[in-house]
């Protein structure tokens, strides 16, 4: 079984690559309950804020033409700004493409 997966996260990367400084994630749900156990309409719920890395781009292009590393990685968990990015479906799956300076921290 992890060797599929593996496969499939591979053919994503080849294929879904973001350019520049953008990074692609994979939405992490928000709370269905809340902690006392009310379950939360669709209506109430938050936007969710965080998120899975599943690809990132090859670096920002500086003013003087040097080209600085993004400081995340690959299955980093992030929190990002609430109403940030482009969202895309790709093979059934929706994914959010963001810049990295609307990434707020690494959990």
């Amino acid at each position: 079984m992890l060797k599929i997966e593996t496969i499939t996260m591979r053919r994503l990367f080849t294929l879904l690559r973001p350019l520049g400084d953008r990074v692609v994630i994979e939405v992490l749900e928000a709370e269905e309950k809340t902690a006392s156990g009310i379950v939360l309409p669709d209506s109430a719920k938050e936007k969710p804020q965080e998120g899975k890395v599943i690809a990132v781009g090859n670096g920002k292009v500086l003013e003087n033409g040097t080209k600085q590393e993004l400081e995340v990685a690959v299955n980093d968990r992030i929190i990002f700004s609430k109403y940030s990015g482009t969202e895309v479906t790709y093979d059934g799956k929706d994914y959010l493409i963001i810049r990295e300076d609307d990434i707020l921290a690494i959990v």
